[in-house]
């Protein structure tokens, strides 16, 4: 079976080694970069099945990395950060992280972080060779490319509006809770914070909204709880 691949960025050679010890322990191929240029041209160069990227480093910090990083692969990231600082996680998850590690943490922590990741990440890509695609009121969604479209033009959505969309589809008619979108989409219930599902469900509707959608009243708030597909 061919080895995952796990990219490991950070400046402190120490973590990288370290790291780079716990992976290779449970099997994983491992390459590490020092920076966050060197970890933007390996990515583009390299196929990887997660990348573990550090917040505080110099030139390019982890959130400018995962930004750049999400305008041309959907790899899944892993933030790793000093700071125990909600808002900061928050923000990470905005720009398109996976989830959020917090240092110094146990080797456990940290592998069962990354097996929950991976996991999740292969759920979103169907085993099943027939395209998988959706479409309500216009909106026509293609699963594994990753496109919507509505009446024949693109709507350009970040991957967790993606996830949202697609979610609430599947459920159309259905409540879906914020905690239920925090778990099902982030995998960070723990972290309790519903602003991140309100930023993104403001985000989505604003760009159906300009794709000449009544987004509000399709996407519809049920005040207390969360939202649902009408």
């Amino acid at each position: 079976m061919k080895k995952m691949k796990i990219l490991v960025v950070d400046d402190e050679e120490y973590m990288r080694t370290l790291i780079n010890i716990y992976l290779k322990q449970y099997g994983y191929s491992v390459t590490e970069a020092k920076d966050g240029i060197e970890a933007i041209k390996k990515v583009k160069e390299e196929s990887y099945d997660l990348v573990l990227l550090d917040v505080m480093m110099p030139a390019k910090d982890g959130w400018q990395v995962c930004e750049e990083i999400r305008t041309f692969s959907q790899v899944p990231i892993i933030m790793l950060t000093a700071r125990d600082d909600t808002l900061d996680k928050v923000y990470g998850l905005n720009l398109g992280a996976d989830d959020y590690i917090t240092k110094p943490f146990e080797e456990v922590e940290l592998m069962a972080r990354i097996d929950a990741v991976i996991r999740r990440s292969r759920l979103r890509q169907p085993e099943q060779e027939e395209e998988e695609i959706l479409q309500y009121k216009g909106i026509k969604i293609i699963v594994d490319a990753h496109e919507v479209y509505y009446e024949g033009e693109e709507i350009k959505l970040t991957p967790r509006e993606f996830d949202l969309l697609y979610l609430l589809m599947l459920n159309k008619g259905k409540v879906m809770s914020r905690e239920q979108l925090l778990e099902k989409i982030w995998g960070l219930d723990y972290l309790g914070e519903h602003r991140t599902v309100d930023s993104h469900v403001k985000n989505l509707r604003e760009k159906l909204r300009r794709a000449g959608i009544h987004s509000d009243e399709l996407i519809q708030t049920i005040w207390g709880i969360g939202y649902k597909l009408v």
